[in-house]
């Protein structure tokens, strides 16, 4: 018992010992701080940057910090820190700064330019080798985004005298890389045709002398991959993935871009609940209760369900729950069906204290703010901010969108929005031939017109008998309004001498507007003034020879359009219904003018998809003859197996058009049932249409419907897509000319 007891006081004397030594080895305080070896900075700015103080104390873990905080500032090579009787001393060597930097071997103004944008980010600053390095990397990353793959570049570094360095890069692009083939390989389910048209990248071809997209490209890479996976996402496929986007180099320095997909199995929405708590009772839940059963058993669609939760988050603010945000889970049930639950937390009480905007160098800084629904003052909620990031990224003038948030003293919100900018101007050109004629086409356009998010398109249009040319303005949020103001100035010429007797120039503006009404409707509200001459040759006939002369029009025109499609571009599900109107202000020739179309699509499965559309159109004057450049013809890609213009009323060899026409057109993709090409698709239609009823003699009036069936056919060539189409007529008139085949090659440069 004695010998623990005197162990216990041998180990008690050791441990006050330990104590009283540490506190007398880490007690030491600043009383002095000694610079040695520092030339350019100062002694008041190393010690800022040590973060030390006189009066501090001092241990050697505050000294290690401070050993890192110097080092962290890039201005120093060589750093060491000592204390001996609260005196601390630091001797340092100081990093040479980049004096000047030059770039050789770049011949074009805008990478050069871009190029510059990075090495500005480090001259005038310490020269740090890993830097450097970093910087090499960037700067040939940079050059790879315009398809300079084999790019050298030696980095030489030159000392001067006064402790700086130059800098001088020299390049060697070598040859452009281009994408010589696209392939897309794996459990893909769709054709390599459909999935063209998902990417953005194309194939080189001698022809695309314009675009950029057949330039190898990292980022477009990762946005082809986004999109391929959206795509499949928005059919059915929750598990789709892109296994691999590879790029294998050839013989010629040209790369094949492969895209391995695993598209999975497709899955259907099952059981679709929101939970029920105190922000969101059972009354709450019951007004989404028929939207969730409408879902059950359809094809999955992140659109769809993202759209669907947007509406309960509208509802949920539109009833002033702002400090709640929802979230859901999709949850995997047997048999290919996905139950979502959706939930809603409640969230702190924050409101914004400031957003600050980074990174906008060209856009006025308006253009982003304008974009936000969450203000500085106002409540913080997660679902409008991130609608607004939303909003910022649909503008589609910059490369990218981040933003961080903080909370400050008052437990308020911070936000800080970084952009990216990139290059918003597009040159583009395209030009088609077929049975119909032949087309030319170009344009440019500025999205961002002065860093004012406005934009700018110029384009034109000549075809056999069309020349027409228009500048457009669109200011996509007028005054904070979230409407969009569109001027448009136009001009044309339709040249019909040898056909119908008549020519047209027409010249004009207009000035519109359009905004989303409510959910899926769409308002587009249109003033116009145009100022047409129409000649007439000895060809015309007397009514149209009655017509010549000039025209002034002051026109209202409004469309409404109701738009459920799954998506815009090749849609496979879902109904788009348009309404428009044209009526005269004041104008020499009263016209009204109705027309209406609708669409409707239904996919059996994926190879099989089902559409409807119709069309009608109807012109009617106030006073007199209608006049003969406004008259309706049927467009040629509504009724195939008929010659475009060439149906319909007829004055002696002269086809008149008609006050109305409409059509009816029935489709259906079919499989690839005669060989195996990802290149072809295959449809069958059914086109049933008519012109009919003449104002000025009712005696040529043609009543009779035609119709036609056939099989059309598009194919990605290598020279481009062509569509071609076997049309039989199954009614017509004896007045018709047929054409039972018909093409259409069509190419963008």
């Amino acid at each position: 018992m004695n010998n623990i007891f005197k162990l216990l006081k041998k180990f008690t004397f050791v441990l006050f010992f330990y104590f009283l030594h540490g506190n007398y080895s880490y007690s030491d305080v600043i009383e002095k701080i000694i610079i040695k070896g520092n030339d350019r900075v100062s002694n008041e700015t190393v010690i800022m940057f040590s973060k030390l103080e006189i009066g501090d104390d001092i241990d050697d873990v505050i000294l290690n910090q401070s050993l890192k905080e110097l080092y962290f500032t890039n201005y120093f090579k060589n750093i060491s820190i000592s204390i001996n009787n609260g005196i601390v001393e630091i001797k340092l060597s100081e990093n040479p700064i980049i004096q000047n930097i030059q770039i050789n071997g770049i011949e074009n103004d805008k990478i050069f330019e871009n190029l510059k944008q990075i090495t500005n980010k480090i001259e005038k600053y310490p020269f740090v080798k890993s830097k450097i390095n970093e910087q090499d990397s960037l700067l040939k990353n940079l050059l790879k985004t315009y398809g300079y793959y084999f790019v050298e570049l030696e980095t030489l570094i030159n000392t001067n005298e006064n402790n700086t360095v130059d800098l001088i890069y020299n390049f060697k692009l070598g040859e452009v890389a281009k994408i010589n083939k696209i392939k897309f390989i794996g459990d893909k389910v769709f054709g390599d045709s459909t999935l063209r048209n998902v990417i953005v990248s194309e194939e080189a071809k001698f022809w695309k002398f314009i675009t950029r997209n057949k330039f190898l490209n990292t980022d477009r890479i990762n946005l082809d991959t986004a999109r391929l996976i959206s795509f499949y996402k928005n059919r059915g496929y929750f598990l789709a993935k892109v296994k691999s986007a590879t790029a294998i180099i050839d013989a010629n320095n040209q790369f094949e871009l492969i895209f391995n997909i695993n598209a999975g199995n497709k899955y259907y929405f099952n059981d679709i609940k929101i939970l029920e708590n105190k922000n969101f009772t059972t009354d709450n839940i019951q007004t989404f209760d028929k939207k969730f059963k409408k879902l059950k058993g359809k094809k999955y669609s992140k659109k769809i369900l993202d759209k669907l939760v947007e509406e309960i988050n509208d509802f949920s603010l539109n009833n002033d729950f702002l400090f709640i945000n929802s979230n859901y889970k999709e949850i995997i049930k047997s048999n290919n069906v996905i139950d979502v639950i959706i939930n809603f937390d409640e969230i702190d009480k924050q409101y914004v204290e400031r957003i600050n905007i980074l990174g906008n160098f060209i856009t006025d800084e308006k253009v982003i703010r304008n974009s936000l629904i969450v203000d500085e003052g106002d409540p913080y909620n997660e679902i409008l901010f991130n609608k607004s990031i939303q909003n910022i990224k649909s503008k589609n003038i910059f490369k990218s969108v981040n933003y961080s948030s903080n909370d400050d003293d008052k437990k308020n919100k911070i936000i800080n929005i970084k952009v990216e900018e990139k290059a918003t101007g597009e040159i583009f050109a395209g030009a088609g031939t077929g049975t119909a004629g032949s087309s030319i086409s170009a344009g440019i356009k500025e999205n961002n017109y002065l860093g004012l998010g406005i934009t700018l398109d110029t384009n034109f249009t000549i075809s056999e008998d069309r020349i027409k040319g228009k500048f457009s303005v669109l200011n996509p949020n007028y005054k904070n309004s979230d409407k969009s103001i569109k001027t448009v100035i136009e001009s044309s010429v339709d040249d019909f001498m040898s056909t119908s007797g008549y020519k047209t120039n027409r010249t004009g503006f207009s000035l519109g507007t359009e905004f989303e009404h409510r959910s899926d409707l769409f308002v587009n509200i249109e003033q116009s003034n145009y100022y047409e001459d129409l000649e007439t040759s000895s060809t015309a006939n007397n009514i149209i020879k009655k017509q010549e002369g000039n025209y002034f029009e002051n026109l209202l025109s409004y469309t409404i359009s109701y738009n459920k499609l799954d998506q815009n571009f090749q849609p496979t599900d879902g109904v788009i219904n348009r309404f428009s109107q044209t009526l005269p202000l004041y104008s020499d020739d009263k016209s009204i003018e109705n027309k209406f179309t609708s669409a409707a699509y239904h996919s059996v499965n994926d190879n099989l998809i089902l559409s409807a559309k119709f069309f009608l159109k109807s012109i009617n004057s106030l006073d007199d003859d209608v006049r003969v450049s406004k008259r309706v013809y049927l467009p040629s890609r509504l009724l195939r197996g008929f010659e475009s213009g060439k149906i319909g009323p007829k004055d002696g060899s002269q086809y008149i058009g008609g006050n109305y026409a409409s059509a009816l057109n029935l489709s259906s993709t079919l499989p690839n049932l005669f060989f195996e090409n990802d290149n072809i698709d295959f449809n069958f239609f059914i086109d049933a249409g008519n012109v009919w009823e003449v104002d000025y003699d009712s005696s040529l009036d043609s009543n009779k419907i035609r119709s036609s069936s056939g099989v059309a056919v598009n194919w990605f060539s290598g020279i481009g897509p062509l569509t071609f189409s076997y049309a039989i007529p199954l009614s017509e008139a004896d007045t018709d000319v047929t054409e039972k085949f018909r093409f259409q090659i069509g190419t963008s440069f």
